[in-house]
């Protein structure tokens, strides 16, 4: 291995560590020290590589948000437009919220959390509400398309399905996470599924 190669896998490895102890213990709990300890890399060279604390958490969520899109926005925008793509956007977050639950939590959801009393401006909470927001945009839009195809009734109100949705996911993450209860993501599908049936259009069951 080349010395560029050992250092992009030396990077690698301590975003990878990273990403995972904020998903356990939230980014702002991420410290250069401790991800020096738990890669075996010196503090130096964690600095050298990741440099300020600041950076190392946009990396962190530049990571994140680079997974999401491969586990989900992608290949859900692959499904055709409008309850199809609606429904495999949650389909595949729910799977993701799911497995993840055993490791962590979603950066942007707990991070919400962590951060809501946090007063603006503050780089970091900008950042994970940008993000929150733009998820949200895209299943906004998700839902506009789906009306559109007749798919959902014309007085579907996107914003209040989109928070019902998400309110779905946050439930998950309470249940699964704080009561350890294994099925929240089961029950949650389940919610979705009779949740979509409020808003089908009825020439759609036709």
């Amino acid at each position: 291995m080349n010395t560029t190669s050992k250092s992009e896998a030396t990077y690698a490895a301590i975003l990878d560590a990273a990403v995972a102890m904020a998903a356990a213990e939230g980014i702002g709990r991420l410290s250069l020290g401790e991800l020096s300890k738990r890669t075996g890399i010196s503090k130096s060279g964690v600095f050298a590589r990741v440099g300020s604390l600041e950076a190392l958490q946009a990396a962190v969520l530049d990571e994140y948000d680079r997974r999401f899109n491969e586990d989900i926005f992608l290949p859900a925008v692959s499904a055709p437009r409008g309850l199809p793509r609606l429904s495999a956007m949650v389909n595949l977050w729910l799977k993701k919220v799911a497995g993840e639950t055993a490791r962590g939590a979603c950066l942007y959801t707990a991070g919400a959390f962590e951060f809501d009393d946090i007063p603006m401006p503050h780089p970091l909470r900008e950042r994970i509400e940008a993000g929150v927001l733009r998820w949200r945009a895209s299943m906004r839009k998700a839902v506009l398309q789906a009306m559109e195809a007749g798919h959902l009734r014309p007085d579907t109100e996107p914003e209040q399905l989109v928070f019902e949705i998400y309110s779905l996911v946050i439930g998950v993450m309470h249940d699964a996470r704080f009561l350890h209860d294994d099925g929240a993501p089961r029950r949650a599908q389940r919610a979705f599924n009779r949740l979509i049936s409020t808003y089908r259009s009825f020439s759609d069951l036709e």
